[in-house]
């Protein structure tokens, strides 16, 4: 008799998150194997173009677009999505 033993490994895609300064605040860039796939320097979705007031909400609003995109869904945000994360706005 013998046994088999598989490993399932989970292609997850690594993404990283980092934030940067503007002239009005913060922005986030998001990079998947040391290139940059998104840069974000104002708030989205506000219809204004003024950046994130703190770091951490920059971070913030990136680590969900990350938690989107490993989920294979759209890494659009919404208005709604920035109420939840008590984004100021």
């Amino acid at each position: 008799m013998a046994l088999q033993f598989t490993a399932c490994v989970k292609n997850e895609k690594t993404f990283k998150t980092e934030s940067f300064r503007t002239t009005s605040g913060y922005g986030y860039s998001i990079i998947l194997k040391n290139k940059i796939i998104i840069r974000q320097s104002i708030i989205p979705v506000i219809g204004d173009t003024k950046s994130f007031t703190t770091e951490g909400d920059a971070l913030k609003v990136a680590d969900l677009v990350v938690k989107k995109l490993n989920q294979n869904i759209s890494p659009t945000v919404t208005k709604n999505d920035l109420i939840l994360l008590k984004i100021k706005l």
